[in-house]
């Protein structure tokens, strides 16, 4: 059928396009579809030609389009007859509206009552006035015809028929209230529809009268504590939540309304705003407790007897609780300690989430949940913040969503949103991972607890992330001693005339009839008299038990306590069993051709129990685990290969697609979480802070992170700076987290060379001029340090290193400069009788089976060899070349021994060699250069070992090594080489090393 130029519904079409034209790139439309769909990508810029065809079509015939098509032009037709009101309405005008509509869902939070200050200054969108869409004044009383819409969620209520003036009243009050919802960039259409109904469906947001007293009461709980602590410690700081107060009944009512819905254990991170108020009136921290920190803080070790670490700062420090909701249920919270590095903490708490899914057999991710509460300024401007979101849907790593809050108070430490952020609103990140961003008025009470509760809902029905940014301000400065008017004049001098949310609400609910005054007094007195009793009783307040570990770590112990050393060796017919299934692939599986080839040579190593290469000793170590019911877990990026080809965790059929993880196999029934390897996102910082937080729910767990190349980790500086390496000290929080640094000088440059293992030694925490009980039956060395750092030369001592993680009674983390060219090197093998337990073998001494700290010299030296001239110790790769050199000089005045353990320093057995060679000259030899790699640490805990036996003094200590240097190595391969041959040649010279250190 032909179709006019001016036809009526042709001008729809030109209408249409011509406004979409305005704002947007055309784009096609797959036919046939229904109205819902083109309707809702009309602001889009859908090409409006479809609706022209579509037109012809239905007139042609109805049967040929969609339903609901079919009904919208039925539905204009029959009530052009019954419906007087409307017999003029046109199919434009209905279009016109529905824009209007779109409008709204689209851009209403921009119109939104969103500052409590009333200070923001924002311009109101065109596309929200109703002229823009030919509406005038006449038209607000004429009726118009939107039964149709219904499906998209607005005006649901079954209302065919409504007045323009009633649709822009009920589009201002679902869009541009107390509440700016931002949802439609989310692709997901039932999501949107279902925001849209919670939305737009027009049940009053009214709380009856019990409700709205529990959300007084906590409201007044979270006021009257800061009041409290504001009076009593008048120069401390706190970072109180003043002028966010509403945040405390928002997240308990947050609470409650998902402990309803099933979550049962809450991860909680937060910074410093606010927290000491989460902690006692969300995570309910005993009172006295905070209040004798205030006063003092926590007693010294030698006054109750307890091990206290160092300790931290009020308002850095988790606990945990079992807390009543509102509902009748019980559910566990546990905030995350974190330090001042404001998102740093985001990551760990998924991380500890994930964990505890595991462990809890959560396999819907519907009893366990994150919550992270964050800053305006951070959240806008800290890259973690992305690289968490980022997290959210990758199979290893989603949670079943985070539900972050974001304590906007308008202003970071000094800075103006301006001057903090390039775009509107500081969640717009969140908006990349299509999470939808509730913004509400902090000081408009029920709306609060409104979008909170409307938060746990959607990650309860769609496991995915979910922002509330609650626009609220700071009524004092960044800390309560800060004087915030020297940035911020105008915005302090509103502040200090504004009400808080506490009295705006109770005026609401006087003003109301729902509360009396009396009612309101009744709850204050009771309040304060609570704070004074527990303030009182804080005064002679004292540690009864220890805040050390939750329940998974009942039985470990702590720094002052002896732990036994146990041996990690493993019965050889274990050994067989799981070296022949992790070698083994099913039939129907097609390798690649050389994965074919590296599992048959891996296959032949266990049956002849020689030439075990590192990735086999590795396998091994990981499956001899499995088999003793512990869960491992690795990730990173390329860690199922592995960034140079040698671990083939995960194999890929090269003619399905399909994976195999052998690993998967190593047990009848195996879980196939309790083996996790996996590719992580090109994060560090992200991944390596959501692999802490795994690692400390449960200790029956090796977890590991790899950097790609061991100089990557420092995109994960503030883990290793602030977490893992004082976190036990801070917090009292044991971690057994295995940290794969990949290091080595190969001549591949600067950043592929160097996994600055000084930076490691130097945050190591031990003295270096005292050495530390020695004997075995006493020794406490790796109880007391922070950390354990290891350069292994071996895959038995590989095997053996990361077993001892697990077989222990405490944790501590492993920093491991892993090999690169050792993973395939000819003398870097062990053969199998080093990994198990039978007396007599190479890897058993007196002790057992253990991994070694330090190897002695492979030739066969007696306790007393005084013929040797020179004693070179060394770490890492660095031996084979030493020895290889040797060789070619036949040096056999040269012992060379490697430290295994560089950290805690293994003094008994560096002097048991310094007493095997009385007349040697000390010599430390490194591939870094002297200003990097382990000299600095190593020189001075050498001569003290020196001094104890009168064998010199660190003058005495010659460096072989690379000179000091700004750049971590040589970009130039012959350049390389060249410094390469000169240390060689320098460690095996036949006269005296001639310059100390």
């Amino acid at each position: 059928m032909q179709q006019e130029h001016g036809s009526f519904h042709h001008k729809i079409v030109i209408f249409i396009q011509q406004y979409s034209n305005q704002r947007h790139r055309l784009r096609p439309v797959p036919h046939p579809v229904p109205l819902s769909r083109l309707t809702d990508s009309f602001l889009d810029g859908t090409s409006s030609v479809y609706l022209e065809e579509l037109q012809r079509a239905w007139e042609a015939d109805p049967n040929s389009v969609d339903e609901s098509w079919d009904n919208f032009f039925r539905n204009f037709v029959g009530q052009a007859t019954t419906s007087p009101g409307i017999s003029g309405q046109t199919i434009q005008e209905s279009m016109r509206l529905l824009l209007l509509v779109r409008a709204y869902q689209v851009m209403g939070h921009m119109k939104a009552k969103l500052d409590p200050l009333g200070l923001e200054q924002r311009e109101i969108p065109d596309d929200l006035d109703p002229a823009l869409y030919g509406f005038t004044d006449a038209d607000l009383d004429r009726e118009f015809f939107v039964g149709v819409w219904r499906m998209s969620g607005f005006l649901s209520e079954n209302r065919p028929v409504q007045t323009l003036r009633a649709i822009l009243t009920r589009l201002e009050q679902a869009y541009c209230g107390s509440i700016g919802y931002e949802y439609m960039h989310i692709a997901d259409r039932e999501k949107c529809n279902w925001l849209r109904d919670k939305i737009e469906t027009p049940t009053p947001m009214q709380y009856n009268r019990q409700r709205q007293v529990v959300i007084l009461d906590r409201l007044i709980w979270s006021t009257q504590f800061e009041n409290f602590l504001a009076t009593k410690w008048t120069a401390a700081k706190r970072f109180g939540l003043e002028g966010g107060e509403t945040l405390i009944p928002g997240m308990k009512e947050m609470f409650d309304r998902a402990a309803d819905r099933g979550v049962e254990s809450i991860v909680i991170g937060m910074s410093h705003r606010g927290r000491l108020n989460v902690l006692a009136n969300v995570v309910r921290k005993p009172l006295r407790q905070i209040f004798s920190e205030f006063s003092g803080g926590t007693k010294p070790v030698e006054e109750v007897g307890l091990y206290t670490g160092t300790g931290d700062v009020k308002y850095h420090l988790g606990t945990s609780y079992d807390r009543p909701t509102r509902g009748g249920k019980r559910i566990h919270l546990s905030l995350v300690a974190n330090p001042s590095h404001l998102e740093a903490v985001d990551p760990v708490v998924v991380g500890k989430t994930r964990a505890k899914q595991y462990y809890s057999n959560d396999v819907d991710r519907t009893k366990n949940m994150g919550v992270l509460i964050h800053g305006d300024g951070s959240f806008a401007g800290q890259g973690v913040v992305y690289e968490t979101l980022h997290l959210s849907a990758l199979p290893n790593y989603t949670t079943g969503g985070t539900i972050h809050i974001v304590v906007n108070n308008q202003v970071a430490f000094t800075t103006d949103p301006r001057s903090g952020r390039s775009s509107q609103y500081c969640t717009d990140v969140a908006k990349a991972l299509n999470a939808p961003i509730f913004h509400v008025n902090g000081d408009d009470m029920e709306a609060v607890v409104h979008v909170c509760e409307l938060a746990a809902e959607w990650r309860q029905t769609f496991h995915s992330d979910v922002v509330v940014d609650i626009v609220c301000y700071r009524r004092f400065g960044h800390n309560e001693i800060d004087e915030p008017s020297f940035t911020q004049p105008k915005m302090y001098e509103v502040i200090r005339n504004h009400p808080s949310a506490l009295e705006i609400y109770q005026k609401q609910l006087l003003e109301s009839g729902q509360v009396t005054k009396e009612d309101i007094d009744k709850i204050q007195n009771k309040v304060n008299s609570i704070l004074n009793e527990e303030y009182n009783a804080s005064k002679d307040y004292a540690p009864r038990k220890r805040d050390w570990l939750s329940a998974y770590w009942l039985g470990f112990k702590s720094p002052e306590q002896i732990s036994r050393v146990r041996n990690t060796g493993v019965k050889p017919e274990i050994l067989k069993n799981v070296g022949k299934a992790i070698t083994t692939l099913p039939d129907n599986f097609k390798p690649h051709r050389a994965v074919k080839r590296i599992f048959d040579n891996r296959a032949q190593m266990i049956e002849t129990g020689e030439g075990i290469d590192w990735a086999l000793g590795e396998a091994l170590a990981f499956a001899t685990l499995l088999v003793e019911g512990n869960h491992v877990r690795l990730s990173g990026q390329d860690v199922e290969r592995g960034t140079f080809s040698h671990r083939h965790a995960v194999l890929h059929d090269q003619e399905t697609g399909e994976k195999y993880c052998p690993l998967d196999h190593v047990i009848m029934n195996q879980n196939e979480e309790m083996y996790t390897i996996s590719n992580s996102s090109l994060s560090e910082f992200g991944v390596l802070g959501f692999e802490l937080g795994y690692s400390m729910e449960n200790p029956n767990a090796l977890v590991m992170w790899e950097a790609q190349f061991g100089d990557f980790a420092n995109g994960a500086q503030v883990i290793f700076d602030q977490f893992l390496s004082s976190g036990e000290a801070k917090w009292l929080r044991q971690t057994g987290l295995v940290i794969l640094l990949p290091h080595g000088y190969d001549g591949q440059g600067p950043e592929h060379s160097s996994a600055r293992l000084e930076r490691f030694l130097q945050m190591s925490d031990d003295n270096p001029y005292v050495i530390p009980e020695m004997d075995p039956t006493l020794r406490k060395q790796i109880q007391e340090c922070n950390w354990q750092v290891v350069n292994v030369t071996t895959p038995a001592n590989y095997f053996h290193v990361l077993r001892r993680q697990i077989h222990r009674e405490f944790r501590k983390p492993l920093i491991v400069m892993s090999p690169k060219n050792l993973l395939r090197h000819k003398d870097c093998k062990s053969n199998l009788s080093e990994f198990d337990d039978v007396q007599g073998h190479p890897g058993f001494d007196k002790q057992g089976t253990r991994f070694k700290r330090l190897i002695k010299d492979q030739n066969d030296h007696s306790d007393l060899e005084e013929g040797i001239r020179r004693l070179i110790l060394c770490s890492g790769k660095v031996y084979y070349e030493l020895d290889e050199q040797r060789n070619k000089v036949n040096g056999k005045d040269i012992a060379i021994c490697r430290v295994e353990q560089l950290f805690p320093f293994p003094y008994d057995l560096i002097r048991r060699e310094l007493k095997r060679y009385p007349n040697a000259e000390i010599v430390w030899c490194q591939e870094e250069p002297m200003n990097m790699g382990a000299y600095y640490y190593i020189v001075p805990r050498l001569s003290t070992a020196m001094k104890s036996l009168d064998r010199g003094t660190m003058d005495d200590i010659k460096y072989v090594g690379r000179a000091p240097s700004a750049s971590t190595a040589t970009g130039f391969l012959e350049v390389h080489h060249r410094e390469h041959r000169e240390i060689l040649q320098k460690s095996m010279q036949p006269e005296p090393i001639n310059y100390p250190c």
